[in-house]
């Protein structure tokens, strides 16, 4: 049986790793997984606030509970993995193990436009339709938006990764530190991959495109709605209600554009390239809560109430 036959049916794959000085590899490991926890715990912090604390009990904080559960899928997905690969030093995965991979992340990835897009969506009600803001987002509505955003996400990229399967696979080795769609495809066999190219870069236009529509008329609305109320409490609140979600947004753009250029410049390390190509999976998970605990009142007051106490209470 010839190589690329054994290679064919291996269950494991050789998977590129970072060129680390024996001396620094403790050190690295040690600030990444203390980044991981830090991650962890003030994600976990918003969502348990939001299941018991019963001033979360909207609609607003049901649709972020959303974005801190979707940052602990991706930064679990692909951290802990590559922490480990830096100590062991083995660089290897197995490919059911790498297809699981590539596909929560993904789903990460695809998730993030679409929540955000139902947040902005639950503002744009709250402060242009206020009266009728019950109305629209009654709990059936609400079930129905995250259902909606996750959805479609997970039918795109369950799609996108079945094109990938039927792709042969004659190569073993992984082209990035962790496993994506680019890099399974990158093992292929010779064969034409016109249609999982054009499948998915429609789909990126696709999530891309209709989820900014939805934020940047939302927040279009938003401004004009601001504007037209001379009562300094009405811009108060439009900035405090939604300051976050344009920050995460805005982070989230550039974030993935400097994710995408540092694959365009070819004098680049590869050290530099593999780094540029986690930061999505890092920075936006640390940095979400945080930005949402610091610009969201309600959330805010909800965990000092839980300091002072010194206690969780599960109110449902």
């Amino acid at each position: 049986m010839s190589d690329s036959m054994n290679q064919t049916f291996s269950s494991d794959l050789r998977i590129a790793s970072f060129d680390i000085h024996p001396s620094a590899v403790y050190p690295i490991f040690i600030m990444g997984l203390l980044v991981y926890f830090f991650s962890v715990v003030s994600n976990l912090t918003i969502l348990v606030l939001i299941v018991t604390k019963r001033s979360l009990h909207r609609p607003m904080f049901y649709i972020l509970f959303s974005l801190p559960l979707n940052d602990l899928i991706g930064i679990t997905a692909m951290f802990p993995r590559v922490l480990v690969d830096i100590v062991i030093m083995k660089h290897t995965v197995h490919y059911p193990t790498c297809v699981l991979q590539a596909f929560l992340l993904h789903m990460y990835g695809g998730a993030i436009p679409f929540i955000l897009a139902a947040m902005a969506f639950d503002r744009y009600v709250a402060i242009c339709k206020p009266l009728r803001y019950n109305t629209f987002m009654t709990p059936l509505a609400v079930a129905g938006l995250i259902a909606l955003a996750w959805g479609v996400n997970f039918a795109l990229i369950f799609v996108l990764f079945l094109l990938q399967v039927r792709v042969g696979r004659c190569k073993n080795y992984i082209i990035n530190v962790f496993c994506d769609n680019f890099s399974l495809i990158s093992l292929n066999c010779g064969e034409d991959l016109a249609i999982n190219s054009i499948y998915g870069l429609a789909i990126t236009a696709y999530m891309h495109f209709t989820t900014v529509f939805v934020q940047l008329f939302s927040y279009v609305q938003i401004l004009v709605t601001c504007l037209k109320h001379k009562q300094s409490d009405a811009k108060s609140k439009a900035i405090n209600t939604c300051s976050a979600q344009i920050i995460a947004f805005i982070l989230f753009e550039i974030v993935g554009l400097f994710t995408i250029l540092s694959y365009r410049f070819p004098n680049i390390t590869p050290n530099a390239r593999n780094a540029c190509g986690m930061l999505i999976f890092l920075i936006l998970p640390v940095l979400n809560p945080i930005i949402y605990g610091m610009k969201t009142k309600d959330i805010r007051t909800a965990f000092f109430q839980v300091l002072k106490s010194g206690k969780v209470s599960w109110q449902f």
